[in-house]
């Protein structure tokens, strides 16, 4: 729940909370191993997901505590892929915006971490739980084949290209284990893009 102060320019806040059922997959850093999640865990994140996407809000999701819009994943893109064909995105949906391996519990399935929720392009999440596991091409690739419906779409490779952009953009850390995959990936995707 939040609300303005009437009498002072702030915003307060208050969140109700609960005990985690289990640790982070990954807590911080990069995943380099295959924390091994069982079927019903993967039905536990698309069941979250495709009930996320279904609902209605009018917030607006805040991940790294920006904005999202169309402006910005043409920015982000750009910044990391000068030459990218068309970038607008067709359909939002409501998403958890701050989707990583540090936000999800194992081997019992939890997502928590939920301040950057709203709207946002279709498959920003799965796009980003994708990229994060980009240094276990396995884990990767499981994403991929559980998040087709997102990740198959126009929208979601748009996505696709902009958590690459954020791996292989200026910041981009040289022994990253994650960089040549998603170098490698965007190639790819800028292509598909480029041919519809």
């Amino acid at each position: 729940m939040s609300w303005r102060d009437e009498s002072d320019a702030v915003m307060w806040r208050a969140d109700e909370t609960d005990l985690l059922p289990g640790e982070p997959v990954k807590p911080g850093g990069v995943l380099t191993e295959d924390p091994g999640l069982s079927n019903e865990w993967w039905a536990g994140l698309n069941g979250s997901l495709d009930a996320l996407a279904a609902a209605r809000t009018t917030r607006v999701a805040t991940p790294d505590t920006v904005m999202v819009t169309q402006a910005h994943v043409d920015e982000v893109i750009r910044s990391a892929f000068p030459d990218v064909p068309e970038t607008a995105v067709e359909r939002w949906v409501p998403a958890h915006a701050d989707l990583s391996w540090a936000n999800v519990t194992g081997p019992e399935f939890c997502l928590f971490d939920w301040e950057d929720w709203g709207m946002a392009p279709r498959g920003l999440d799965s796009a980003s739980l994708w990229a994060q596991s980009l240094g276990v091409p396995a884990l990767a690739d499981r994403v991929l084949r559980e998040r087709a419906g997102d990740l198959s779409s126009r929208d979601g490779k748009v996505m696709m290209l902009f958590a690459c952009a954020k791996i292989a953009g200026p910041y981009a850390h040289p022994e990253d284990p994650r960089l040549a995959p998603a170098r490698a990936a965007a190639e790819r995707l800028v292509e598909e893009l480029q041919a519809g």
